[in-house]
């Protein structure tokens, strides 16, 4: 997303979002390895890529803006999501991506899963954090940039048919947006992510693995 306007107004700063990343970005640990090479694909405001733990850390996005975001350790590309052709086959463990694949038609979509699988190692992890469709239909589309409605049914199998091999799927994840009636405290943040069933949940999770 490279429209200053939309940081602005439906994707403006908001302080305590980072709370809330360090709590996600926490248990989200389990996936990665503090030794590993992660990059945060959509990055945005870097919530998750300044947070994790990971030997390499890099960022991209197609706001130019977005590098002032990132800590220190962190190494940013100013690109599409279909071509890091700065970074080698096979040089990353884990990519991440939160809440970009549903502003993409479907073709790139396509290009971008390639992508990530080009760039990860055998074993490497696909980790999307995204809107399920099937549970925020009714306000998925409040974000006016949204382009594909997308499932876990949907995402899993187009994983699947790409050469991934899913890990694990949860439908419901976390809430549709932080602008919802989220709890922000980082307290209920960690009790939320442990209960069994999520209330007003409208996100999925979805890792998958390059075999």
């Amino acid at each position: 997303m490279t429209d200053s306007k939309y940081f602005e107004t439906r994707f403006a700063y908001d302080a305590a979002r980072d709370g809330v990343w360090k709590v996600i970005s926490s248990y989200l640990s389990g996936e990665i390895k503090g030794t590993d090479a992660v990059l945060d694909l959509g990055a945005g405001y870097c919530s998750f890529i300044n947070n994790i733990k990971a030997g390499k850390k890099y960022a991209a996005d197609t706001y130019p803006d977005f590098k002032k975001n990132a800590a220190a350790d962190v190494e940013t590309y100013v690109c599409d999501s279909s071509d890091l052709g700065a970074l080698p086959a096979g040089a990353l463990d884990a990519v991440f991506s939160s809440n970009m694949l549903e502003h993409l038609p479907l073709e790139k979509i396509l290009s971008t899963v390639r992508e990530a699988r080009r760039l990860l190692k055998s074993g490497g992890k696909l980790i999307l954090l995204l809107p399920n469709f099937r549970y925020s239909y009714r306000t998925y589309y409040d974000d006016y940039t949204h382009v594909t409605p997308l499932t876990d049914a949907g995402v899993c199998d187009l994983l699947k048919s790409e050469g991934f091999e899913i890990k694990k799927s949860l439908p419901k994840f976390l809430p549709f947006s932080f602008k919802s009636r989220f709890p922000k405290a980082p307290f209920l943040v960690w009790l939320y992510l442990r209960l069994p069933f999520k209330p007003f949940a409208g996100q999925m999770l979805i890792v998958a693995e390059k075999p």
